[in-house]
């Protein structure tokens, strides 16, 4: 079921769409998130409502990547980790193309807490797995950026020596290129705060 388009209700208006639009031609919201940056700025009650549109959607197609993906959006806005990374997870099921989707997956993984406290280490494997998954998609420096982070606030404070160290990451980040309004974006989703040395 990879991208396969079907038709939805809109989740702005109401209106019949098609996943194969990415604006509804009635109210200009976006059919299908793809991106965080559609529902990073949108206010909460708006992303409830696309929230509640996406569900009733998947009802009809459950296995659909794009409403999985955009449903996913929708509730790591909303802080309900859990919810997103189940949805992330179905989104990702033979899609190797969104690196975005694993991003945002990696970051579901912290729910909300800083990686320092996060007891099981299986959940830490999990979250590089697919930051290197979407690094092997898209090299973007706040990809890098958030693997120096795990290093650092995981390894390094537990006293664990790992390659490639946050050091180098971090390194990495800066000359793929990281920009001040993704770090800051990245820690306002992950509700933590940002370590001095990063």
């Amino acid at each position: 079921m990879a991208h396969q388009v079907v038709d939805i209700t809109c989740p702005g208006c109401g209106a019949r769409v098609s996943t194969g639009q990415t604006q509804c031609p009635y109210c200009r919201g976006p059919v299908v998130i793809t991106t965080f940056n559609s529902v990073y700025d949108m206010p909460m009650p708006e992303v409830n409502k696309y929230a509640a549109a996406y569900r009733k959607n998947l009802a009809e197609d459950p296995d659909n990547q794009d409403l999985n993906t955009s449903v996913a959006m929708c509730y790591l806005k909303l802080g309900m980790y859990d919810k997103a990374s189940e949805a992330f997870d179905k989104a990702l099921e033979n899609n190797f193309d969104n690196s975005e989707a694993f991003f945002y997956a990696a970051i579901c993984r912290l729910g909300g807490k800083k990686a320092f406290i996060i007891k099981d280490r299986s959940v830490i494997n999990k979250i590089e797995e697919y930051i290197q998954a979407a690094l092997m998609i898209e090299e973007l420096g706040i990809y890098y950026y958030f693997w120096a982070y795990i290093k650092y606030d995981y390894y390094k404070r537990k006293f664990l020596n790992t390659t490639p160290t946050w050091q180098e990451l971090l390194e990495k980040a800066q000359q793929t290129g990281l920009s001040p309004t993704d770090v800051d974006q990245l820690y306002a989703i992950l509700k933590v705060d940002r370590p001095s040395c990063l």
